[in-house]
């Protein structure tokens, strides 16, 4: 049985992964089919991970151990949650903008704290880098110096972009073309990588060509 289910898999998988690639020649059901049956699997996929690993560990068991206002504070959460299911009844659906507007708020500080900390207070680090001598070091950060400064005033529009401000707008045009190029090369590369891997499960385990 066990090599039953591994070969139906197999089967399943190759179909879906055929399915999908479909779509190079042009939409069609198969394609749409693959794209619905990942769609739900996802959607499924997040809610029993959600329920298991979110609420029931975080608000049940936390509600059922814990005592004082601890416990009840977790009412709050529990009830905004609640309350954004209400977007399924009409009458009551405006009741869901509370919680929503509260998880965009969070959201918002959350993400600008970790823009701040992850990517500007690194850059500022990386930025003051000593330049002593002539190596490929002080070379090295001298390349990194200059990017970052002639990338900020690209973006200074107080003043027309003339004279020495506009050379080093030019300049900052050209570390922020390198930039765009080598996100785009990494994320081809990645989405390259997962054709090979699919590729690779079709000739090997599904159709045994290639060992």
């Amino acid at each position: 049985m066990g090599s039953l289910g591994i070969m139906i898999g197999t089967w399943l998988a190759g179909f879906l992964t055929l399915a999908i690639l479909s779509f190079l020649y042009k939409d069609n059901p198969f394609y749409k089919l693959a794209e619905h049956v990942y769609v739900g699997v996802s959607a499924g996929y997040w809610l029993i991970y959600v329920a298991f690993f979110d609420v029931e560990p975080m608000l049940v068991e936390t509600f059922m151990t814990e005592t004082g206002l601890e416990r009840w504070i977790l009412l709050v959460p529990a009830a905004l949650g609640v309350i954004m299911l209400s977007r399924w009844f009409p009458k009551i659906a405006w009741l869901s903008r509370w919680p929503i507007a509260f998880t965009v708020g969070v959201g918002a500080g959350l993400g600008i704290t970790a823009n701040i900390q992850g990517y500007v207070v690194p850059q500022l680090q990386a930025t003051l880098l000593p330049m002593t001598g002539f190596n490929l070091v002080s070379l090295n950060n001298l390349v990194l110096v200059v990017g970052v400064v002639t990338t900020i005033l690209y973006f200074y529009f107080s003043k027309p972009h003339k004279g020495v401000l506009g050379w080093a707008a030019k300049v900052g045009i050209v570390f922020i073309m390198i930039s765009f190029g080598a996100s785009f090369g990494y994320t081809l590369m990645a989405r390259i990588s997962l054709l090979i891997g699919r590729l690779y499960f079709l000739f090997s385990d599904l159709l045994h060509v290639i060992d």
